[in-house]
């Protein structure tokens, strides 16, 4: 559901009323549009803000780990307008234990390789990816570096 702050801004109403259940939350901090995203609704979001809102480029993908809080990752998308140099954020919070959510490369194939990254560094996994491999690490490596339960003594062998 929609924030009452938000319902003056254009992009947020927009979301709002094309899928009133893809709002979970959101905020307005320091005029930047953040929009939280239940994740079911990830993929068909972006597409209606690139096709109708005319958010055409996607600058960033990238996650955070909220552990020990669930739920823990939090899936976060950069979009911008260039043609009004409007951005909004969108957040998608995904469950620790097995995180997966869907892929938005139908929408922009420039997450191909954010989503890669994601993958390889946190763990989550990107349903209908085209090719959701390690991008950063080797193939044989253990684990996902950026997961804040990942430990950081040890063998370095």
């Amino acid at each position: 559901m929609l924030p009452d702050n938000l319902r003056d801004r254009a992009v947020a109403a927009a979301v709002a009323a094309f899928d009133a259940d893809a709002v979970t939350g959101g905020n307005d901090a320091h005029d930047e549009l953040t929009l939280e995203i239940a994740p079911a609704k990830i993929a068909s979001i972006c597409g209606f803000l690139k096709y109708d809102q005319g958010f055409v480029r996607l600058s960033t993908v990238t996650a955070v780990d909220r552990y020990p809080a669930e739920p823990r990752f939090e899936v976060v998308y950069h979009l911008h307008s260039i043609q009004r140099n409007e951005r909004v954020r969108l957040k998608c919070r995904v469950r620790g234990e097995d995180p997966v959510i869907e892929s938005v490369t139908s929408v922009w194939r420039s997450a191909n390789w954010y989503e890669r990254e994601v993958f390889d560094l946190f763990g989550i996994r990107f349903t209908n990816h085209p090719d959701l491999r390690r991008i950063m690490l080797p193939d044989d490596w253990e684990g996902h570096p950026l997961r804040k339960d990942y430990p950081v003594t040890g063998s370095r062998v």
